[in-house]
């Protein structure tokens, strides 16, 4: 069912309310439902829709017109992911924030340290959990992604509402920096001669892996990486992450070392799945490669590996 709406304000007091506790970087729908209006809860939907430019090439569009006109969770914050939550004068689309731009982005959603984060998207889940990797790479674990985000939500009949959402105001964020959530191309570099461990993972879908497809001058994928598509953690239908004992088997030979992990994929979106999926599995040595192909692929003496077909 659903409700329309012109207007919510979220009110609510000007110093910081401790939000509910959340034990995992996943909650369910049911959990939110539970804990839907809760002081100290915010609620943020970080939609991106892409879309197919002039040339062919893909492009993207703020999810804000799918928000107020589509509709949201009740009370949810639209969080834009392409200019406030990235830096839009970076090289690459969805370039990392800096610690000034992020604590701004996210105090103006009605978050400071003490709130509780529920973050979710209306696709497969990548960009929500690109939000809750900023988080934490700001040094923030309150925040967790909604198993199978809006998908799930309609499909269970859950109440939904469209128009504005005015966040809570006088929020004070102060972010504390993790270095070690990001690695640059030198380190990427290093990796693949040998000079430094780590595993790569790769989240791009198994065609642009293997080189047989992608939208870059130069395909396939860096040399030594272990393909885990994003699109392949969640159920079709649900978009709910698969049960563990499957997203070990899909991880299976990351899991099997001890070295770190790298993660990356087009632009430092999908990757984020997959080091939401290896939180849930127990593992939390991953740094994401922000420029990932975007940057790597666009050095022509960056080697690339493609797999026959």
């Amino acid at each position: 069912m659903s409700s329309a709406s012109d207007t919510l304000t979220v009110t609510g007091p000007e110093t910081p309310v401790v939000g509910p506790d959340i034990d995992r970087p996943l909650v369910s729908t049911q959990w939110l439902a539970d804990h839907l209006g809760s002081d100290g809860l915010v609620v943020l939907d970080a939609t991106v829709v892409p879309t197919t430019r002039a040339d062919g090439r893909t492009g993207y569009l703020s999810g804000l017109d799918r928000f107020l006109v589509q509709g949201h969770i009740p009370g949810a914050v639209f969080a834009d992911l392409l200019d406030v939550f990235s830096d839009p004068s970076g090289a690459y689309p969805f370039t990392r924030p800096d610690a000034a731009a992020f604590e701004a982005a996210a105090a103006a959603a009605g978050i400071d340290n003490d709130t509780t984060v529920v973050v979710y998207d209306a696709a497969v889940g990548t960009w929500a959990a690109r939000v809750w990797w900023l988080f934490r790479a700001f040094g923030f674990d309150r925040v967790a992604v909604l198993d199978g985000g809006f998908t799930k939500w309609h499909a269970e009949e859950r109440p939904t509402e469209r128009g504005h959402v005015e966040p809570r105001a006088g929020a004070t964020f102060v972010a504390s920096e993790r270095p070690e959530s990001w690695v640059e191309k030198d380190v990427v570099a290093a990796i693949v001669d040998g000079s430094e461990r780590a595993t790569l993972l790769c989240a791009v879908p198994p065609a642009e892996f293997t080189g047989e497809a992608g939208q870059r001058p130069r395909l396939g994928h860096i040399p030594g990486s272990v393909s885990a598509p994003a699109i392949r953690l969640v159920d079709r239908e649900t978009n709910a992450f698969l049960p563990p004992s499957v997203l070990r088997t899909t991880f299976a030979e990351v899991l099997a070392s001890d070295d770190r992990i790298v993660a990356y994929c087009a632009g430092g979106i999908a990757a984020a799945s997959d080091a939401l999926a290896l939180a849930l599995l127990g593992r939390t040595d991953v740094a994401v490669y922000d420029g990932s192909l975007n940057e790597w692929a666009a050095d022509p003496h960056a080697p690339l590996a493609t797999l026959p077909a």
